[in-house]
Parts: C-alpha cells; sequence; structure tokens
C-alpha cells in the first residue's frame, strides 16, 4: 500500500520529536553531573541550585521522551481518540518540578543568607558554568525547531525549560563573578532568590497551558480562523455550524456540521469532505478533522455562518 505524503510527515514529526527529546535528557543529565559536582566542590549555592534544577529537567526529559513514545501509538479500543494527552500530562508534571525545585532554592538561599563566613570558590563554577550556557544554546535551537515542526506539547515545555536553563547560566554566572570581583558572597544567594523567582513564574505558564489541554480548550482563534478560511474558500459549502475544536498533544481534534446541495450524490458529498479535510490538514498538521454533512434548505440559520 502506498503511503501518502500526510502519512510520511506524521512519521517525520513523530521520529523528530523522539529525537529531540532524546538530545533534551542526554544533555540534561550531563549538565546535571557536572554543576551538582562544581556546586559541591566550590560551595556555591547558587551553582547547587542550578544543578538541582538540572536533575529536575533530566527527569522531566525522561517524562517528555515517555510521554512522546506513548503518543505516538496509534489509537485502540480503550484509547479510540489515541493517546495524544500524555503529552500534556507530562508538561503538567514539568511545571510542578520546576516549581518545586524553586520552592528549595528559596529555602537554601534564606538559610544561607543566615549564615556567615561562607567560602565559594568562582573561578571552577564560572568554568562550568561557561560549558553549560554553550551545550544549552545548542539543545535549545534544535529542540525549539523540532517543536514548532511536531507542534509536541511537551517539546513545547522542554523548550521553555531549556531557555530557563540559557537564563539561569548567564544570572548564575553574574552572581560567581560579583563574588569574585567584589569578594562578598551575598551575591550568590541572592541571585539563586532571584533565580527561583523566574523558575516558578515559568512553572505557573507551563502549568497553565498544559491543563488548558487536559481540560479541552478549544484551539487559538488563529488556528480556527485557518479551519473557517478553508471552509468558505470551498463553493460547494453553503454553510456550516458547530464547529468544536480541541488539541491532544500534537493532534487537532476538529468537528464541524457543513450544509451541501441536498440534489447532490453521496459519492460527490463524501468527496468534498476528503478535500475540506486534506485542506484544513494542509495548513494545521496533525489535524484529526470530522465533517458532519447535512442537505441545504436554502435558508440560513442563526447558528449557521454563511459561506456563499
Amino acid at each position: 500500500m502506498a503511503v501518502s505524503t500526510i502519512d510520511r510527515f506524521f512519521v517525520f514529526r513523530h521520529d523528530l520529536a523522539s529525537r529531540a527529546a532524546a538530545l533534551a535528557f542526554t544533555s540534561n543529565l550531563a549538565l546535571m553531573v557536572l554543576k551538582l559536582t562544581v556546586g559541591t566542590i566550590t560551595g556555591s549555592l547558587a551553582v547547587l541550585s542550578d544543578g538541582i534544577d538540572s536533575a529536575e529537567d533530566a527527569i522531566a526529559s525522561t517524562f517528555v521522551f515517555f510521554s512522546i513514545r506513548l503518543s505516538n501509538q496509534p489509537a485502540d479500543e480503550q484509547h479510540p481518540y489515541g493517546h495524544g494527552k500524555a503529552e500534556s500530562i507530562a508538561a503538567a508534571l514539568q511545571g510542578l518540578l520546576i516549581a518545586g525545585g524553586a520552592a528549595f532554592i528559596i529555602v537554601r538561599a534564606v538559610q544561607r543568607l543566615m549564615e556567615s563566613d561562607t567560602n565559594i570558590e568562582t573561578t571552577p563554577g564560572l568554568i562550568a558554568l561557561s560549558i553549560t550556557a554553550a551545550v544549552n544554546a545548542g539543545v535549545l535551537l534544535y529542540v525549539s525547531r523540532a517543536a514548532k515542526i511536531t507542534g509536541s506539547m511537551a517539546l513545547r515545555a522542554d523548550t521553555r525549560h531549556l531557555w530557563t536553563n540559557v537564563a539561569q547560566a548567564a544570572v548564575v554566572f553574574c552572581a560567581l563573578a560579583l563574588v569574585a570581583i567584589t569578594g562578598n558572597t551575598i551575591f550568590d544567594p541572592l541571585m539563586a532568590l532571584a533565580l527561583a523567582v523566574y523558575l516558578l513564574w515559568i512553572a505557573g505558564n507551563v502549568l497553565m497551558e498544559s491543563l488548558s489541554e487536559i481540560m479541552d480548550s478549544r484551539l487559538p482563534a488563529d488556528e480556527e480562523q485557518v479551519i473557517e478560511d478553508c471552509l468558505s474558500a470551498n463553493a460547494a459549502v453553503r454553510s456550516h455550524h458547530g464547529l468544536r475544536t480541541r488539541k491532544a498533544g500534537r493532534e487537532r481534534y476538529i468537528d464541524v456540521h457543513i450544509a451541501v446541495d441536498a440534489h447532490q450524490t453521496v459519492e460527490t458529498a463524501h468527496t468534498l469532505s476528503d478535500e475540506l479535510a486534506t485542506s484544513i490538514q494542509g495548513k494545521l498538521p496533525g489535524a484529526i478533522v470530522t465533517i458532519h454533512l447535512e442537505p441545504h434548505d436554502g435558508h440560513a440559520h442563526s447558528a449557521d455562518v454563511a459561506l456563499s
């Protein structure tokens, strides 16, 4: 059986998403070991906190990797709509992990502010953070591109996480540089606190977006407008109503009723339905389109949107 262009694109998206998730996990794991080691040796709370966040990243990337593998599985008897929401759940777990890490950093930073005579070796930390920033920047470019192509909710959450890593490396680098220049170690816990506040903000955004998908919120207005444009571009569609949309992972679910010429054949109406679905899928990859055909009676109903 010949494989359609759309099917090949879906396979490509799935493979790309899996590769991106694997790369994020590997980099997070390596950076976690580096920063935890350097943070422990140097006594820097900021570096140690960044290492703890990398540990969370490694766990979160594991969630992402396995959620993508699960969401790639086809629909079955128990899950007739597929497994796409596994990615939304993984994104929500990421948000919780980020929030938990932020809370830990706040506690440790407050404890450090109450301590005195703390010694911090800055040179190893500055070197480690420079390496961290370079690696994270490269991984971020790859994962963000994969998230844009695949539309993966889990990869989008991972992209935000990687952005936080880049920001964290810059913040902690500045903190250690100030400690090295001034000899005052207070900059270390103060930067850690600033980092924690930023992480809480990121966690809130990730949680809100993931919970929105879990609760079956409609697609964004611009994507629904794409659907409207596809329907209005076909002269055979007399009107439509009852448009419902939602998203699960990388799949967009679209359900709409269209009114067509009551005198055309079933075959013609079926061909029209396929044309509309293909048109929408071409502009919204991953769309699962369900079209309900109705005979047009020549009158526009209050719930209908006239298209011709």
